[in-house]
């Protein structure tokens, strides 16, 4: 009892220690909207999944919370599915599962073949999921394992479009046209007489029929169970993708690219319904009560009179790309996968300011480069649209691109009276004039896609995808390669210019420092973890900020030498962009908008953590020791280093890996649960770099 008492002491003394002392980085108010997949309801609650983040709403959409506990990185939501108590989702990563609505989620993949799951349903006992490349799988025990269905042709079917349950018959939309099971996937009957072989995107059915959404094609009518389909596209687009439906009452809505439709005499007639939409795409419907809700690429809309009106409705719901952030006086611009957002509270609120970008595409205008000229605001847009032009703040956008054979503008930097942009196939472009025109300036540049451009006083830094960095001293006029130190085909996605120093950021191989303006170039990564993909800087003073792909932020105080971890609670660690503003350092993410947290903090903080540094590795003995069944383990860094803690048995075999990670220098400790293990002895070996220490501890059961 009192070794018992003594642990929980222990552990409740870690825990007050790791509680922060000061604030961490926190998330802006946005920007929100962004591409909802997929929407299902599940009781009194309303699921959407955008990107790897479930958002849940309890409260009829007033609010929405994200839950992310379980998924694992680079997760794509496709499809929801809820089957009592049970939820589940399709994603680029196979299929989760939740029992606790939503709050955790758990792999269930055990015999899928392929991930890449386009589609879920349910008929009774069955559960089943649609793949993009290796067709149909069948789960009997909740997801817990899997079975390929063969639909029983000659020809394989590879592609799934959609799975929807009707009058108790299972249905599949495939790149072969559409099928029909009775008997719960053990046989199928080709089931698309009146439409032959038309994809099936969508579909939805009320009382006596059945409708499904095509490619191409609009909407089919079934009658008499999925036997025979007559066109009901009166009203509709020529040719019409209809990637959604939605019965209420007798109102059946049909989501075509940008615009819903309502029919109210079973797809007889159509009409537009889009107001309040504006150019959101919608992918997904679903009904709740009196309410219908619309999953668009720009966040969830609601209505409310069956499809006549739209209202945005992800409040709390910040899901958007930030390829790009950039200062000028009171404003903060974001550059987004939605266009570009402005703030002038530090991020409490977000407006859009898109007036004038076009897109080429379903899809708004993606924004990857912001610049500020004076009084002038340059975007540098994907989709081969160019570069854009504002003169007040964003609130209008001009295309300023007479002379730009290629408009995918990655990177924009201003010196003097030259503007340069560089682009992904065609090189740097220069104009002296603003933007209204534009000449290549590619002479000696042997890598057309141009990712980062940086000035350091006459000379001008491009930053290639995979021929390193080149050098201009006479304005893009003429291009020189300045490689020597940098890895071989090195691809340069950020460049900084802090006083005499020049740093390169590389996909995958972390930074380099240069002295001598490129001449030679040094790789400084001491602390960064290894084949780190570096995606942004920003310099404050002295201080250097590097901003990663799955590692978050880093900073450096002495020009590089050492790193230095800042990104505890950032809730993104993908971050594509960094920007001092204020006392502030902003942060645009992958999936989760803008952060940003004080610079006074983090270099306070920096400093302490180099002050307080343990000054020899060492490994701890585990306490309490024997345990049963935790305990914990911990050990001392004096340099930001690699770690592996594993767990062994007698016979020299792995029962546990705690720490595979970078970590930064300090004191740390981890809790070893072993509650599934046998009692007897094991052993933990601690990798740090060259040192290696291992200890015995005892488990009592």
């Amino acid at each position: 009892m009192k070794n018992s008492l003594l642990f929980l002491i222990v552990v409740f003394c870690l825990s007050i220690t790791a509680i922060p002392v000061h604030a961490q980085w926190m998330q802006t108010n946005g920007p929100s909207g962004g591409s909802i997949r997929c929407i299902a309801v599940s009781g009194t609650n309303l699921f959407a999944g955008a990107g790897g983040t479930v958002f849940i709403s309890t409260n009829n959409v007033v609010s929405w919370s994200a839950i992310k506990s379980g998924f694992s990185e680079s997760t794509d939501l496709t499809a929801f599915l809820s089957n009592g108590t049970n939820l589940f989702a399709g994603t680029n990563k196979g299929v989760y599962l939740s029992t606790d609505s939503g709050a955790y989620w758990t792999p269930v993949n055990s015999g899928l073949t392929s991930q890449s799951i386009s589609a879920l349903a349910v008929l009774d006992t069955c559960l089943f999921a649609g793949t993009t490349d290796k067709g149909f799988f069948l789960s009997t025990n909740n997801g817990s394992s899997w079975t390929a269905v063969d639909l029983g042709l000659a020809q394989p079917i590879t592609h799934i479009y959609s799975l929807f349950v009707s009058f108790k018959k299972l249905f599949a939309g495939t790149n072969l046209g559409l099928f029909s099971s009775i008997n719960k996937g053990t046989t199928w009957t080709k089931a698309d007489s009146g439409m032959a072989n038309i994809w099936v995107l969508s579909s939805v059915a009320n009382d006596t029929n059945l409708f499904v959404g095509t490619f191409g094609k609009g909407v089919y009518l079934s009658s008499d169970s999925g036997k025979s389909w007559t066109a009901v596209n009166s009203g509709l687009p020529i040719v019409a993708n209809v990637s959604a439906l939605a019965v209420r009452g007798t109102s059946l809505i049909a989501g075509i690219a940008m615009e819903a439709y309502l029919s109210t005499n079973n797809g007889t007639s159509w009409t537009s319904v889009d107001s309040g939409l504006g150019n959101a795409a919608i992918s997904s419907l679903a009904v709740s009560g009196t309410k219908v809700f619309a999953g668009t690429n720009e966040g969830i809309f609601l209505s409310s009179n069956d499809g006549t009106t739209w209202i945005a409705a992800d409040s709390g719901m910040i899901k958007t790309t930030g390829y790009c952030l950039a200062a000028s006086g009171t404003s903060l611009f974001a550059g987004t996968n939605q266009g570009v957002y402005l703030s002038v509270n530090n991020g409490r609120t977000w407006t859009a300011v898109n007036s004038g970008l076009t897109s080429n595409s379903l899809s708004p205008t993606m924004i990857y480069c912001l610049a500020v000229n004076g009084g002038d605001l340059f975007a540098g847009a994907g989709g081969n649209e160019g570069p854009y032009l504002s003169t007040n703040n964003g609130t209008s956008w001009t295309a300023v691109n007479s002379g730009l054979t290629c408009g995918n503008v990655l990177s924009i930097a201003v010196s003097d009276v030259n503007l340069f942009a560089g682009t992904a196939v065609d090189g740097i472009y220069r104009s002296t004039d603003n933007g209204t025109s534009w000449i290549a300036v590619n002479s000696g540049l042997t890598n057309q896609y141009v990712s980062s451009l940086a000035i350091s006083g006459t000379n001008l830094f491009a930053g290639t995808g995979g021929n390193g960095v080149f050098l201009s001293t006479d304005n893009g006029t003429s291009w020189t390669a300045v490689n020597s130190g940098l890895p071989g085909s090195a691809n340069v996605y950020a460049l900084a210019v802090s006083g005499t120093n020049l740093f390169a950021g590389t996909a995958g191989n972390g930074v380099f420092r240069s002295t001598d303006n490129g001449t030679n170039w040094t790789v400084v990564n001491s602390g960064l973890p290894e084949k780190t993909y570096v995606e942004a800087f920003a310099v404050s003073g002295t201080n250097l900020f590097a901003g990663t792909y799955g590692g978050g932020v880093f900073l450096s105080t002495n020009n590089g030498t050492d790193w230095t971890e800042v990104d505890t609670s950032l809730g993104d660690l993908y971050v594509y962009s960094l920007a001092i503003y204020g006392t502030n350092l902003f942060a645009g993410t992958w999936r989760n908008g803008v952060w940003y947290r004080p610079l006074s903090q983090m270099v306070t903080d920096v400093q302490r953590q180099k002050k307080d540094l343990p000054s020899t590795f060492s490994l701890g003995q585990n306490y309490p020791n024997p345990f049963n069944p935790t305990t914990i383990i911990s050990y001392q860094l004096p340099t930001n280093v690699y770690v592996i803690l594993r767990v062994y048995d007698v016979l020299g075999r792995v029962v546990k890996v705690l720490i595979n990670k970078q970590e930064i220098a300090g004191i740390h400790s981890v809790q070893f649960e072993a509650s599934n293990l046998p009692g007897g002895v094991y052993f933990y070996r601690l990798q740090a770099g060259n040192y290696s220490a291992t200890k015995k501890l005892l488990l009592l059961k």
